[in-house]
């Protein structure tokens, strides 16, 4: 896991960044898995609480927004996708990312990950970004991880579709775990899409930060994004959820339909050996015991039983 901070600023209207190597007023400082000694010497060169950090770095953390003195903390659920070892699958997650701002003179970004999300960001990808615009910087990211969630929505939707197929041609035990993975993600996404609206509306009513008339349009179109992907979200949980169960019943019934295959098939076996049974018994007087075509006849009256039972059993649809 990479361990680090890195601090950023733009120097100018024209939108001028660069990486800078200490916090200064303006700046945006970027924590990703930050180190013990990291988070020390940050708390103590721009006073920012350490507790804000710690709650950004629980994986447990929910959705949220705190306030204390002149600190704000907003925690926002990010979508991001886990590699396996054997890089061949990958799973759909959210973690917790923390936007801090300390006395409207910096602004920290704080994660156990990097993220795609800010990466966007660092690469100059966003229009219209400034360090220095906490306000727009935060909605910005919001923005962007709305966006992020309907990309994942829609790739977790043809890897659904990808299973499906697979799982028409063999019914095997790894394309249902794949489905059931996938199902497990859409809990997930679902569930952070919705604690994430719930920030944006306390945003958007609340005076936790100053909004100009650009930052609401901002805010106005995440809120938008980000209750698409709560539809998309619940539409494709729902449509896995009734596959699966659909898939389910469907191996229910043809291991039902193996047994009564090899059901019928050990009675009509079982005939043969039956009759071959009682005339092997050493007993006098059994039927066809002195005939020279005794072994012809019983061996014909198993046949004739064995297809008689078989056309009875076909009968029933037990063949």
């Amino acid at each position: 896991m990479i361990l680090m901070m890195k601090i950023y600023k733009t120097m100018d209207e024209q939108g001028l960044f660069r990486e800078v190597n200490k916090a200064e007023k303006g700046c945006w400082v970027n924590l990703v898995a930050p180190t013990v000694q990291e988070i020390n010497t940050l708390c103590h060169s721009i006073g920012v609480r350490e507790d804000f950090i710690r709650y950004s770095l629980d994986i447990e953390e929910r959705a949220r927004i705190d306030v204390e003195d002149d600190q704000l903390l907003i925690t926002t659920d990010i979508p991001i996708i886990e590699q396996d070892d054997n890089e061949i699958s990958s799973d759909f997650s959210t973690i917790p990312l923390g936007m801090i701002v300390v006395r409207d003179d910096f602004f920290i970004t704080v994660c156990t990950k990097e993220t795609p999300i800010l990466k966007e960001f660092i690469d100059c990808k966003i229009k219209n970004f400034f360090t220095f615009k906490k306000t727009r910087f935060i909605l910005q990211i919001l923005l962007k991880t709305a966006t992020y969630y309907l990309s994942y929505l829609k790739h977790i939707n043809r890897e659904t579709d990808k299973a499906e197929y697979r799982l028409q041609k063999s019914m095997k035990n790894q394309e249902l775990i794949k489905l059931l993975s996938l199902e497990k993600s859409l809990v997930y996404f679902t569930t952070s899409i919705k604690s994430n609206e719930i920030v944006m509306e306390k945003l958007l009513r609340g005076n936790y930060i100053k909004m100009y008339e650009e930052d609401e349009d901002i805010l106005e179109d995440a809120i938008v994004e980000n209750k698409q992907a709560m539809e998309m979200g619940t539409i494709y949980r729902d449509i896995l959820s009734g596959t699966m169960d659909a898939y389910a019943s469907v191996i229910s019934n043809n291991l039902n339909i193996v047994m009564k295959f090899l059901t019928s098939v050990t009675i009509v076996m079982s005939i043969p050996t039956i009759v071959a049974s009682l005339w092997g018994m050493n007993l006098i007087n059994l039927p066809f015991a002195n005939s020279d075509y005794g072994f012809p006849i019983i061996l014909g009256i198993s046949v004739l039983l064995s297809f008689g039972a078989w056309i009875l059993m076909h009968k029933k649809n037990m063949f």
